[in-house]
C-alpha cells in the first residue's frame, strides 16, 4: 500500500525528510522519549536492515515500553506492508531475507511540517484562487487527514489564521492559469491587453519571462514584440490568452532583475531619478520600518526621517507620498515637489474652507 492510499480516518505516519532515505546519522544509544511514531519508525526501519535485534535491544534503543515497540511493528506490517518477521533462531526482528529490499514511503513530513505546509497551501489559495488546485489538491486531502488524525482540524487552520487581500483586482477566469503555465513551460502566448492608461485593447504576442505579485494583484513581465522590449502587464487586464506555438524569446535573469528592481514601485525600467522626502515624527515611526526600495537610503534627522528611493515614472510614487498627506515633505527633486503640492492643492480645492 503506498502512502497515503489507506482509507479514511486510518492514521498515516508523519515522517521527516524527502526522497528515499539514504545516509542517515548514527544511531543514539537511546532515543528521547519524546520523539513521535514517525521519528521511532524512522530508527525501527534502520534497526531491521542490520542483524536482527532482539525485543529487548529495541526497547532500550527506541527507549520506548515493549508493547510500543510491538504497536509499531505491527503499524509497519499492517499500514506500510513492511515484511517484517520475528526470527526465532536470532530471538530478534528483522526484514525477510528473501523479500524485495523494502524503504520507508518516499514523502517524510513531521506534524509541524504539515501545519507549515497546510499554511502555506492556504496562503497561496488566499493570493490567488485555484493556483496550487491542479498540482497540491490531492495531496492537500491526504495532509488534512494526517493532521486531523493528530486532532489538527482545517476549519481551526482557517479560522485562526487569515489574509486579508486590500485593493485587489479579480481578473477574467482562466486567464491566471493561462498565464502562469505559459510563463512555468515557457511558450508565448498571443493576448488582448486593454490599458487603463490609454483606455483602449490592443493586440499583442508577448514572450512571458516572469510572474509577479505586488500589492495583492498579480503582473506578467513579457518579452513583447509590439514594443520590441520588455512590458509589465497587469493580469486583471488581459482580456484574452492564447498559446502560440513559436519560440520562446528569452531574456536573462540580470536584465529582468534590473527591469524589476531598478526603481520604485510597479512601474519598471531604470531609475531616472531619486526622491528625497523627510517625514514627520509621527510618520517616521512607521516609515522608518518599511522598504520602499532595496536601494533606499534613510536617516533620522533629529526626530525626522529622511527617504531617498530612485524611481522610474512618479505615478505610484506620489500616490505613495500623498497617503501620508501632511506627514511628509517632498524635499527633491523639484519636478517631484511641484506635482505632488498640485496634487495637495487640487484635493484641497474640493474642501472649501470653514471659514469661507
Amino acid at each position: 500500500m503506498a502512502w497515503g492510499d489507506s482509507a479514511p480516518g486510518t492514521p498515516v505516519p508523519h515522517l521527516r525528510g524527502l526522497g528515499p532515505m539514504g545516509s542517515v546519522p548514527g544511531h543514539a544509544s537511546a532515543l528521547s522519549s519524546s520523539v513521535n511514531r514517525a521519528e521511532r519508525i524512522f530508527h525501527l526501519h534502520r534497526l531491521l536492515q542490520g542483524s536482527a535485534p532482539s525485543l529487548a535491544e529495541l526497547v532500550e534503543r527506541l527507549n520506548v515500553s515493549r508493547a510500543t515497540v510491538k504497536r509499531d511493528i505491527e503499524y509497519m506490517r499492517d499500514f506500510m506492508q513492511a515484511p517484517i518477521e520475528y526470527d526465532p533462531q536470532a530471538n530478534g526482528y528483522r526484514y525477510t531475507q528473501d523479500a524485495p529490499a523494502f524503504e520507508l514511503p518516499g514523502l517524510w513530513f513531521n506534524e509541524s511540517e504539515l501545519l507549515a505546509l497546510l499554511t502555506m497551501e492556504q496562503l497561496l489559495e488566499d493570493v490567488q484562487p485555484g493556483l496550487l488546485a491542479p498540482t497540491i489538491g490531492p495531496l492537500k486531502n491526504r495532509i488534512r487527514r494526517l493532521l486531523e488524525s493528530g486532532g489538527h482540524h482545517l476549519d481551526t487552520l482557517r479560522r485562526r489564521i487569515q489574509i486579508q487581500p486590500q485593493a485587489q483586482r479579480p481578473g477574467p477566469p482562466g486567464i491566471f492559469q493561462a498565464v502562469a503555465e505559459a510563463t512555468l513551460n515557457a511558450h508565448p502566448l498571443g493576448i488582448e491587453y486593454h490599458g487603463r492608461a490609454r483606455d483602449a485593447a490592443t493586440r499583442r504576442r508577448v514572450h512571458p519571462q516572469r510572474l509577479l505579485y505586488y500589492r495583492d494583484n498579480w503582473y506578467l513581465v513579457a518579452w513583447c514584440e509590439q514594443a520590441g522590449d520588455l512590458r509589465t502587464f497587469a493580469l486583471e487586464r488581459i482580456r484574452d490568452a492564447q498559446r502560440e506555438d513559436r519560440v520562446l524569446e528569452r531574456v536573462d535573469d540580470a536584465t529582468l532583475d534590473r527591469h524589476i528592481g531598478a526603481a520604485f514601485g510597479i512601474f519598471t525600467g531604470p531609475a531616472r531619478d531619486w526622491a528625497v522626502l523627510c517625514f514627520n515624527p509621527e510618520h517616521a515611526r512607521w516609515v522608518a520600518d518599511e522598504t520602499w526600495h532595496p536601494d533606499q537610503i534613510g536617516h533620522y534627522e533629529g526626530d525626522r526621517y529622511t527617504l531617498q528611493v530612485p524611481y522610474s515614472d512618479a505615478t505610484e510614487l506620489v500616490q505613495e507620498i500623498l497617503r501620508h498627506g501632511s506627514g511628509v515633505e517632498v524635499l527633491a527633486p523639484a519636478s517631484l515637489r511641484e506635482r505632488v503640492a498640485d496634487a495637495l492643492h487640487a484635493a484641497a480645492s474640493q474642501y472649501p474652507s470653514r471659514r469661507d
